[in-house]
């Protein structure tokens, strides 16, 4: 069995690694490179770098500060935010990512997802779906939204999701706006769904607030990985916390 994996999230406004509650009211958290190095040492399996305004302020990617990470830390990053083009994937991959995370973009141009799988490998090519939940006939659905959180775009999260995997991503990141930055635990019913429904990695994210969450999320859905930001930049726990507190429950995870 593939060890769960423990990712912080580094949400990344003007150069800064920021924090807000469902995509509203950033917080500074601290330096990208600072953050990126305690995490690197904490034991983090992965970090994700996700540049918020990018897309929605029409800039590219944060290539140098990408760069500069990738220098002194050697698990693996993800990167998002402002991809346009198969040219800015391979920029960032070169500059030192792991893998590259699109949303914005892969909604408005879904054959992204395919050229970039094609060409790159479907490993280093991650689909973000932001979603949130609404009524539709009186039945409950998710929503996907794009410019980090600001536009919705009427794609039903599931349907999007299915879809992403036939053009050929390797990875779905998946966060729950309603539940982002609230800390009272992952959306469990719309991260279940999803990862029944497709055979990649699912990366559960929003709403992480204590171990018993990532704890929740791993018994309850199919996610091979949870995503988390508040509680690690403002120390309230440790990656180390987490994965013992895991552990002595019966998750696998890597622990140094």
């Amino acid at each position: 069995m593939l060890a769960k994996r423990i990712i912080p999230c580094l949400d990344v406004d003007k150069g800064r690694v920021v924090k807000g509650v469902k995509f509203k009211n950033l917080k500074d958290a601290g330096s990208v490179v600072k953050n990126a190095l305690f995490y690197d040492k904490e034991g983090a399996d992965e970090l994700v770098f996700l540049d918020i305004t990018a897309s929605y302020e029409k800039r590219k990617p944060i290539i140098d500060v990408i760069r500069m990470c990738a220098e002194v830390v050697f698990i693996p990053l993800t990167v998002g935010g402002g991809i346009r083009s198969l040219k800015d994937i391979r920029a960032l991959l070169k500059a030192g990512a792991d893998k590259v995370s699109v949303n914005t973009y892969a909604v408005k141009n879904p054959e992204l997802i395919k050229e970039a799988s094609e060409t790159v490998g479907s490993q280093s090519v991650v689909v973000a779906i932001d979603a949130k939940k609404k009524i539709k006939n009186r039945k409950i659905m998710w929503e996907v939204y794009i410019n980090g959180g600001r536009t919705p775009t009427g794609l039903d999260a599931l349907k999007w999701a299915e879809r992403v995997q036939k053009l050929g991503a390797g990875e779905i990141l998946l966060t729950s706006i309603d539940y982002d930055g609230t800390k009272s635990g992952f959306d469990i019913q719309l991260t279940s769904k999803i990862s029944k429904i497709v055979d990649i990695p699912v990366i559960a994210s929003g709403g992480a607030g204590e171990p018993s969450h990532f704890l929740e999320v791993f018994k309850k859905t199919r996610a091979q990985a949870a995503l988390a930001a508040s509680i690690f930049h403002f120390r309230q726990y440790t990656i180390r916390e987490v994965k013992e507190f895991l552990k002595e429950r019966g998750v696998n995870v890597r622990l140094d």
